[in-house]
């Protein structure tokens, strides 16, 4: 059989499984998050190809001008970087692998916050040179908001500087993580050979023209010295996480392959341990370990505690329930929305399914608006592709088209349930800036627009400044404002102009002042006189752009129709 067909039967199996229904035990959502350029977007493609879920690798900013599977968005292939998460999923080992390639740049974090929302498990990537760099605190922090276990890929060790035991370091310091090597590399940059895994304690060396050949073999001599260090030094880490381990270090007893490996899912399950692994994404080594690495220590959709809030109308107390992630569950369908995306045929809504199960043609209800809808497609998928499936489980993110809905909304199959999925956390814009079409004929096209990445995006936000008739835009930065310009351009053909916004400038006075006016004018006839007298007084600080005004006179000698302050 051809490499080819051989592939394409690859594919068509990884197709068939997922088609079927893969129990829990067998599922990991898993999402990919990183600083800006640490290589998240060109370990998602090895991923893809080695599991049979592509058929031939593109780079980022490719000489082929094709682009990373991932980046579907034609400015993610331009600019070079990814900007809206993509969903995909594969198969790897008999396991479904759910995967969310996230954005590094701190713009778009919403797209990292309410992926990790959603997700089981994540795969942090440190650049082999850069190290622990400012995004990569920000991801943290969001994962230690969600709870969200996660493992450590060093990549870039093919880069002139590369040094991961420096990375390591900074894991531990700055992150203050309970980190240890899983594997370790023969060599560094141009000399790398392989890797060396400490819990199998062997070698492996990626062979074939994209590494997708791994030969095992005995650890070389001039390596199983550290090897042996390091093995030690993830032992006595893994031994400070978990009981059995440390029952075991303390009677001195050496753990085996299995007993190390055991000890390992559970530490990091309960976020007390954080496995490193490292290679080199686009030089095509150690991505096959990462993938094992998944299987063997990232959770499972049964082993992740998730909870809904119901709301009790009558006595106005809200109470937690744990969602029951079984697959053979009879108890209700409940799902979140967690994000947004305009499609070719309509509003297309990623949902993760928490409980229950849903079927293509059923009625489900938005909990914050108790409308029903009904579930006319139901699809699974990969980039900016589709995959039509009948019904999907708890455990199982998804995607529905032509639901009207917000972000971060929940779904249930009975109207009688007041439940909601705890929120997603919203960061407040920190930038603004005034946007209007370049053509005024375009306004019905800029209104398009704008609303729908406002509905997209909830740290896009738009007000209209009435005092200086313009359109103020506010994001996470210029970046995140200047993609929807641009956006605009080439979704709408609607070009804009953005600049600073206006200040309305005002005056006021800073003591009392008395007047006393008198208004003459005679245009023939019996002519025009009239006097004031009054004082002008500030107001307290709080209330500068308040007016009061306020009427002292007695009597009927001046008509009440005359003192109208409006008319003034």
């Amino acid at each position: 059989m051809s490499p080819v067909s051989l592939l394409q039967v690859l594919v068509d199996s990884c197709r068939s499984c997922s088609s079927g229904v893969v129990p829990n035990e067998r599922i990991r959502n898993i999402g990919i998050s990183a600083h800006i350029d640490s290589g998240k977007t060109t370990l998602t493609e090895r991923v893809l190809y080695y599991t049979g879920r592509i058929a031939e690798i593109h780079e980022v900013k490719g000489k082929d001008g094709v682009g990373a599977t991932m980046d579907s968005m034609e400015l993610e292939r331009q600019r070079g970087i990814t900007i809206q998460s993509a969903a995909t999923y594969t198969m790897w080992k008999d396991h479904n692998i759910n995967i969310i390639d996230t954005p590094g740049h701190v713009d778009f974090t919403i797209e990292v916050e309410r992926a990790l929302r959603v997700l089981d498990g994540a795969v942090l990537v440190l650049c082999a040179v850069g190290g622990v760099q400012c995004q990569t605190m920000t991801v943290n922090r969001q994962m230690k908001r969600y709870s969200v276990p996660f493992l450590t890929f060093i990549n870039k060790l093919d880069r002139l500087g590369a040094n991961p035991g420096r990375a390591l370091q900074q894991l531990r310091t700055k992150l203050n993580h309970n980190a240890a090597f899983v594997n370790i590399p023969m060599g560094l940059e141009g000399n790398m050979k392989g890797i060396i895994d400490l819990v199998e304690e062997r070698s492996m060396y990626f062979e074939g023209p994209f590494g997708q050949v791994i030969r095992y073999d005995d650890i070389p001599a001039d390596y199983r010295a550290e090897a042996a260090d390091r093995r030690q030094e993830l032992v006595e880490c893994v031994a400070n996480a978990d009981e059995v381990l440390g029952e075991m270090f303390l009677e001195e007893k050496v753990p085996t392959n299995e007993d190390l490996k055991a000890a390992l899912r559970r530490a990091t399950v309960q976020r007390l341990f954080t496995p490193v692994l490292v290679g080199s994404a686009l030089k095509n080594k150690g991505v096959q370990p990462l993938l094992d690495a998944i299987l063997d220590f990232l959770p499972n959709p049964t082993e992740v505690k998730n909870y809904a809030i119901l709301n009790d109308e009558d006595s106005n107390e809200s109470s937690k329930i744990q969602m029951d992630p079984t697959r053979d569950s009879a108890k209700p369908f409940v799902s979140l929305a967690f994000k947004l995306e305009a499609g070719r045929f309509g509003q297309l809504t990623y949902m993760r399914v928490y409980q229950g199960c849903l079927k293509k043609a059923e009625y489900i209800y938005n909990t914050r608006t108790s409308k029903r809808v009904r579930v006319q497609r139901l699809v699974r998928l990969h980039a900016d592709q589709m995959e039509d499936v009948d019904e999907v489980y708890a455990g199982d993110i998804c995607a529905l088209f032509g639901i009207d809905c917000a972000s971060g909304d929940t779904f249930t199959s009975k109207t009688s349930e007041h439940l909601s999925m705890e929120s997603i956390h919203i960061p407040d814009p920190v930038i603004s800036m005034s946007m209007k079409p370049t053509n005024k004929n375009d306004l019905d096209k800029f209104s398009k627009g704008i609303n729908r990445f406002t509905r997209e995006d909830p740290t896009f936000r738009v007000h209209f400044d009435t005092e200086n008739k313009e359109t103020i835009i506010s994001g996470m930065g210029e970046l995140h404002l200047e993609i929807y310009s641009q956006r605009m351009e080439r979704e709408y053909n609607c070009p804009c102009v953005m600049g600073k916004p206006k200040v309305a400038f005002r005056e006021t006075i800073t003591a009392a002042v008395p007047f006393d006016f008198t208004h003459k004018k005679q245009s023939g006839g019996s002519g025009q006189y009239g006097k004031v007298i009054g004082v002008l007084e500030p107001l307290e600080p709080e209330h500068y752009t308040k007016l009061e005004f306020e009427d002292l006179t007695v009597g009927t000698n001046v008509p009440k129709q005359l003192v109208n302050f409006k008319a003034w």
